[in-house]
């Protein structure tokens, strides 16, 4: 017969295990929503979306309305499903506020509408009813599609994998964002590093509980796209402060021995540039 000590101690330890799967959850089901606090905050206080790329939501959209219909098909964890309307209500959140400043700083009084179908203006519409709308048709067409087909394994699998392809997609607008802007200016670091924390996180939640190899693949090619964004943004801190420096520079030399030359200060190029 077992000692009872003994007997005690397995069942706290099956309790404590327990406990911090439950709270491994819980993580699992807000946390993919949490960089996009200090991004909401950044937007809010510059008044400013050009350095956020709302391609970010469509991408995140499309990915989790995909995979809630691959549960369909697939039963997986739950706390997976419930992630899936965490983000989806996040996204829906962002792009409303970035739909609220861009329309607060518009000049032009022509609007850009869905109903115009125009495949140059394709999610930069003005009215948050457009990126409704648009999520409503697309859930629409995957439920229709997915009742068709919902026996045949070959298409839920394909669904679950077009899921995590574009969910590890995630950052790459950002990156392209970046990369045209020419600048990381007006994008939140700590969203990305928040991004970089939680794709670890997934990731190794994702093989110690055996999820589909899809997911595993998915957090995996996150966690390269993060590290190519840090690096964009670590390159344009650099350059803005050897910017900084050679500004610095030049006011020291325009101002050298108590006495400012303004003719030689505004015609000479800040050493930066001359550099």
């Amino acid at each position: 017969m077992m000692d009872p000590q003994v007997i005690l101690q397995e069942e706290e330890t099956e309790g404590s295990w327990i406990l911090l799967s439950w709270l491994a959850s819980c993580l699992m089901v807000i946390g993919g929503a949490l960089p996009y606090v200090p991004q909401y905050q950044e937007i809010q206080r510059s008044s400013n979306t050009e350095g956020f790329s709302t391609r970010v939501c469509l991408v995140l959209l499309i990915a989790n309305i995909f995979r809630i219909f691959f549960w369909i098909g697939k039963q997986f964890e739950l706390t997976l499903l419930l992630q899936s309307v965490v983000m989806i209500l996040t996204m829906f959140t962002m792009l409303h506020l970035c739909c609220m400043i861009q329309n607060t700083n518009r000049v032009s009084t022509k609007q850009h509408r869905l109903a115009d179908l125009d495949l140059h203006y394709f999610w930069k519409w003005n009215a948050f009813e457009d990126y409704l709308l648009f999520c409503f048709g697309l859930t629409v067409l995957c439920a229709v599609v997915t009742m068709l087909l919902l026996d045949s394994a070959m298409f839920i699998e394909i669904l679950g994998s077009l899921a995590v392809v574009f969910e590890a997609m995630l950052g790459l607008p950002q990156l392209l964002q970046n990369f045209h802007n020419h600048s990381t200016k007006g994008m939140s670091v700590k969203m990305v590093l928040l991004w970089m924390a939680g794709d670890v996180f997934k990731t190794s939640y994702f093989v110690m509980n055996q999820s589909p190899s899809q997911f595993c693949l998915c957090g995996s090619v996150q966690i390269l796209i993060d590290m190519v964004i840090l690096l964009q943004w670590t390159q344009k801190e650099q350059e803005a402060d050897i910017a900084h420096i050679g500004s610095s520079l030049t006011a020291r030399l325009c101002c050298s021995n108590g006495s400012c030359n303004e003719q030689w200060c505004t015609s000479r190029p800040p050493l930066s540039s001359a550099a």
